[in-house]
């Protein structure tokens, strides 16, 4: 009972977290004005955190709960499900990757970033009726895999320090945590840097 109540506190500080950065990410400034949608995909770094510390299941509710309420405050139907079906297909191959364990948590997040956009991309052709959104995929492929890449990172140092906290070695968790909260920024610095001064040649 104490460990199910345990669990269930760290799933909602999870989901918490998601939200947050799902609003964090509501804030910034789109990455290519040329092609709309593309985000980092700062949620996702609670997603793979519950992914590889709790499994596929509570990954799911994590994220659909996390779409819900973002749907309800900031989107509507149509955001719902692009939401949904990139996070449904993102999710899948995250999970049959990290089931297979032969990818590192950097590779399984840029899969699943890609997969995202796919999974939005395939939904808007769907719902629209057209097929030439299909060229998108060419953009949101490479945004999706720089993303994925920082996402991994981020998700990495998470599962990581979450490790020595569930070990109950503090001091450990707290070093590490002061090491990525300094190497981290500086990688993310570096990407934004890359990525604005790419993002014309690659669109054009």
């Amino acid at each position: 009972m104490r460990k199910t109540s345990r669990q269930l506190a760290y799933l909602g500080l999870c989901t918490a977290v998601a939200l947050i950065l799902a609003y964090v990410e509501a804030l910034l400034p789109p990455l290519f004005t040329a092609v709309p949608g593309i985000k980092l995909g700062l949620p996702n770094i609670a997603i793979i955190f519950v992914l590889y510390r709790y499994g596929v299941r509570r990954a799911a509710i994590v994220s659909f709960i996390r779409i819900a309420v973002v749907t309800m405050l900031f989107g509507n139907p149509m955001t719902f499900a692009y939401s949904l079906a990139g996070a449904a297909l993102s999710l899948l191959v995250m999970a049959l990757l990290r089931r297979a364990d032969f990818l590192s948590t950097v590779g399984v997040s840029v899969a699943g970033g890609v997969f995202h956009n796919v999974g939005q991309i395939l939904m808007a052709m769907l719902l629209l009726g057209t097929a030439e959104l299909g060229y998108y995929l060419i953009v949101l492929a490479i945004t999706g895999t720089v993303s994925g890449i920082f996402v991994g990172i981020c998700g990495a140092c998470a599962i990581m320090v979450g490790m020595r906290v569930g070990r109950g070695d503090h001091e450990d968790a707290y070093r590490a945590a002061k090491r990525f909260s300094i190497a981290t920024p500086i990688f993310a610095a570096v990407l934004g840097l890359a990525m604005v001064c790419t993002r014309n040649p690659i669109l054009h």
